[in-house]
């Protein structure tokens, strides 16, 4: 298994995020990774996920919500045509700090007989895709502060 991590401090609330991260027909207006995403915030639930990596060719994938934990996290689990070939789990955490604002972590963890080869060829590309949309999740959260 493999683990891809990213995170950035935002200027908001839990709630201010969570809103911005769950709202999935906003996602043209601001997310440059996952350009469009649909469906229902509902664990158990399929979404259709478009993602386009910096410098990447974009792809949609239709992952299962496994975990919905409002104001703190968003899971979901995807797999090629067959699951173990190349699977992953994509994380959204939002953690409260003492200070005002909050850390926002997005990981992914890869797994399946195809992951080594995969990620040589998207992993880099993927996880400048992760920073690029944290920082614009940050500015899209930090807009309705003002």
């Amino acid at each position: 298994m493999r683990e891809h991590y990213s995170e950035i401090v935002i200027n908001g609330t839990p709630e201010q995020v969570w809103g911005v991260l769950t709202n999935f027909s906003g996602y043209p207006n601001w997310n440059p990774f996952v350009r469009r995403a649909s469906g229902t915030v509902k664990p158990g639930e399929r979404i259709e996920v478009y993602l386009q990596p910096p410098d990447g060719p974009g792809m949609t994938i239709k992952p299962t919500l496994t975990e919905v934990v409002p104001n703190c996290e968003l899971r979901w689990l995807g797999h090629t045509v067959i699951p173990g070939l190349f699977d992953g789990e994509h994380i959204f955490t939002i953690e409260p700090l003492e200070a005002d604002g909050v850390r926002f972590i997005q990981r992914e963890v890869f797994g399946g007989i195809l992951a080594s080869p995969v990620l040589r060829l998207i992993g880099e590309n993927t996880l400048r895709g992760f920073e690029t949309m944290n920082k614009a999740l940050k500015a899209e959260a930090e807009k309705s502060i003002s």
